[in-house]
């Protein structure tokens, strides 16, 4: 599930919290990387655990409104949702079982936010046409999950505020793990049962490599990769640049010049959209301007083997 992708996002992170709390430890600073690419693992499995969760609600209200029905002579109510195929596969789950059970902090700890969201959903179009459908089958059960994940869970202040209250790292992280919990629902197999493999925490051995190979080049090298900033940007102030800016430039040049496997487009590529996430509006098209002059400057002087576009 930590991608490269991810892994940029939290180098940019740390990075720029290496420099600003002073403290100068890299070693320290690696290890809090990759913790908090631990956690964004954490909160793969604990979004999957929410659906879970939302089910296990919707079995205590049904259970309720059997025991009603069943007192006034009224018919019983639909068991459809509670019993969604899908959920029922996710709750029994092998490795998400495993998950939780090493958790001190489970969805039972927040009642309200279950009953709220349950009430979403049920109150939801998505739940009243699945409701009323005709169509019976664990395909159906499995893409209802995945559509109410996108509508409902993926886009929700309140689980925002929830999750940013449990951990400095998930409010930064849910929108990247939110893709992989819904690729997660797309690949479930009926025929797998409870031993459906979720994702695993990294997607090759070589991304951990990778996180802290990135990471100690960018913060050991500091002081030659802006002097290439500083050699490329004499068509630009560079003293005006964005510290931000600095910093996402730095763990570029660090991918271009350690990672011989990675084209100069994609690093650049994925940089820019970085600096248009977390600097300034005019940040992206600067950024892409200096890492192409630099990626030519490093390509000349030889310092470099690979093709620049």
């Amino acid at each position: 599930m930590i991608n490269r992708e991810l892994i940029r996002i939290k180098t940019v992170q740390l990075t720029y919290a290496y420099y600003q709390n002073g403290s100068k430890n890299i070693d320290t600073a690696e290890k809090e990387l990759i913790f908090s690419l631990s956690k964004a693992y954490d909160l793969y499995n604990y979004m999957l655990a929410l659906i879970v969760a939302i089910t296990r609600e919707s079995r205590r209200h049904l259970e309720v409104a059997e025991a009603r029905a069943q007192r006034e002579g009224t018919p019983m109510p639909s068991r459809k949702f509670a019993d969604n195929r899908f959920a029922l596969q996710l709750e029994q789950n092998k490795m998400l079982q495993d998950f939780m059970e090493t958790q001190k902090k489970t969805w039972n700890d927040e009642p309200e936010f279950l009953k709220k969201i349950y009430t979403q959903i049920t109150d939801s179009a998505l739940y009243k046409e699945y409701m009323e459908s005709e169509e019976d089958d664990y395909q159906a059960d499995r893409e209802l999950w995945r559509k109410l994940y996108k509508t409902l869970i993926a886009y929700n202040s309140d689980l925002d505020s929830l999750l940013e209250e449990q951990s400095l790292y998930w409010n930064d992280d849910k929108e990247v793990v939110d893709t992989f919990v819904l690729k997660t629902i797309k690949r479930f197999d009926e025929k797998k049962s409870s031993t459906q493999e979720l994702l695993p925490e990294y997607d090759s051995e070589e991304d951990q490599e990778y996180a802290r190979k990135l990471f100690r080049s960018t913060i050991m090298n500091a002081d030659e990769y802006q002097h290439y900033m500083s050699e490329a940007s004499r068509n630009w102030d560079f003293s005006r640049l964005a510290y931000m800016d600095i910093v996402i430039m730095q763990i570029a040049i660090a991918e271009m010049l350690t990672f011989p496997s990675i084209p100069i487009s994609v690093t650049i590529n994925e940089y820019v959209e970085l600096a248009k996430l977390y600097s300034t509006p005019k940040s992206g098209g600067y950024i892409n301007g200096m890492l192409d002059a630099i990626a030519h400057h490093l390509v000349r002087a030889g310092k470099m083997l690979k093709q620049v576009n």
